[in-house]
């Protein structure tokens, strides 16, 4: 690919950050070059975020219903899992299984909630008080 033929397709990471693509020059030598994006990538992202930004509201959903505890929720809106949960609170993957149940989540100690709160960089009170509303970073 030439330097003139890169990509340069407008996409919703254009203003944070730039693509490093290997081209060559009119010697024929290899030359790095920067793009804003293409138009396959972008669909791929566009793609990628409609299934977390779906994830989120069943969770939300889930929540609302009262099958799930708010804890599920965060996890999804933060982009974590069980395991990454897991590293960040101490806590044990079936001990977190365990919390996103409602009746065992609302007997949770303030003391957990507490380190549940700071993972999620919430405080104690959202946590406690989601009932599957709008969260304010959405």
């Amino acid at each position: 690919m030439k330097k003139e033929d890169i990509p340069q397709d407008k996409s919703a990471l254009e203003n944070f950050t730039r693509e490093v693509c290997y081209v060559k020059n009119n010697n024929g030598k290899y030359k790095t070059g920067l793009s804003i994006g293409w138009d396959i990538k972008k669909d791929a992202l566009d793609n990628a975020w409609d299934e977390v930004n779906r994830r989120i509201e069943d969770a939300r959903n889930a929540v609302k219903e009262g099958r799930k505890s708010p804890i599920y929720f965060f996890i999804e809106l933060n982009l974590m899992n069980i395991s990454i949960l897991s590293g960040y609170t101490g806590f044990m993957k079936f001990s977190i299984n365990r919390h996103i149940k409602p009746g065992v989540f609302n007997k949770l100690s303030d003391k957990k909630l507490d380190i549940y709160a700071r993972a999620f960089d919430i405080s104690i009170d959202e946590l406690k008080n989601f009932k599957g509303q709008d969260a304010e970073r959405l």
